[in-house]
């Protein structure tokens, strides 16, 4: 009776720690990389994405948030995922558009009204086309977050293009970009966020090209307090999933980051939205001065980079078409 007690006590602790060995090779420490700061929409969104994460899979999906591009720029991050070195990812579609050109469509000037506008743009059928494309690349695209629409922030009050003649205006990286501000009359110049501020107090830059959340939280105003609401472009980024990854997940773990990433995606538009309004008011509050536009001025400016983007790329295309037909 004894030796069957032991026996029985031995299969038990056997058991248990088989049960405890597969939970642990289940448990997975997963990384979510950014560029933006930590007072950003997008970095919000992350917390959200890695909270709920780790709530639906009964803490097995642990996900630390690296703002600021700590793990690397964007180029960077996005080849750390096709390695699966790196599970999940925020990327702007600017950055986004170097593998798939489709994104592009999101920069094209004055298509949008508002941060509302653009969000609701996300479900057409060409916005989930952009995603799905993404997978030639070691990607999967999941959703959307955006920030707010772009503005210009100057050291001297910009009215019109003509206030930009030579200006050197930090532009985001991109094709599109470049040739809006060049557009305008402007030198568009590449440079991280993080050298922005230093750049705009030794004025080697001259203006940036900004969303209002970027603004408030690294206080670009405090070095150049000249806003122009210009309400250019909006500016969104892609919820994004390391296909190595991926594809090494059940249907049951893909179908709950879907649901995770669905929601926060949902939530994120609502954040963006309401942070968009309130943080001009915080800009306004510590110091901007917001200068009035000549918006027919640069909308006729927006019209003809709409008119090259939309002619080369016919998803660009159909995806401006799905717009105007909201």
């Amino acid at each position: 009776m004894h030796d069957l007690l032991m026996k029985s006590v031995k299969a038990l602790a056997v058991a248990g720690l088989t049960s405890l060995a597969a939970a642990t090779a289940s448990a997975q420490s997963l990384k979510l990389g950014h560029i933006t700061p930590p007072t950003h929409v997008w970095h919000q969104v992350s917390e959200k994405i890695a909270a709920d994460l780790a709530t639906a899979s009964r803490g097995k999906m642990k996900t630390t948030v690296s703002p600021l591009q700590k793990l690397g720029n964007e180029a960077q991050m996005i080849n750390l995922m096709q390695s699966g070195a790196m599970q999940l990812g925020v990327f702007t579609v600017g950055g986004l558009s170097n593998r798939e050109e489709s994104f592009l469509a999101w920069s094209l000037p004055y298509t949008f009204r508002d941060v509302e506008h653009a969000s609701r743009a996300a479900a057409l059928p060409a916005a989930r086309e952009m995603l799905q494309r993404l997978e030639a690349h070691g990607l999967v695209g999941l959703g959307y977050a955006f920030a707010g629409m772009r503005h210009v922030l100057a050291l001297e009050p910009v009215r019109g293009p003509k206030d930009l003649a030579n200006k050197k205006v930090r532009a985001f990286p991109s094709p599109i970009y470049n040739d809006w501000w060049s557009a305008n009359g402007a030198a568009p110049t590449a440079l991280p966020l993080s050298e922005v501020a230093p750049s705009l107090t030794t004025r080697l830059l001259d203006a940036v090209d900004v969303d209002l959340d970027a603004l408030v939280g690294l206080k670009f105003h405090q070095q150049a307090p000249n806003l122009t609401l210009t309400n250019h472009m909006a500016f969104p980024a892609a919820i994004v999933v390391s296909k190595k990854y991926w594809d090494a997940r059940t249907d049951a773990e893909r179908e709950m980051i879907r649901k995770v990433v669905a929601e926060a995606e949902a939530w994120g538009f609502r954040q963006a939205i309401a942070a968009d309004r309130s943080n001009l008011d915080k800009a306004k509050a510590d110091g901007a001065k917001v200068v009035e536009a000549d918006l027919a001025a640069f909308q006729a400016v927006g019209t003809q980079i709409r008119d090259k983007y939309t002619a080369r790329n016919a998803l660009i295309a159909d995806f401006y078409a799905q717009v105007k037909g909201l």
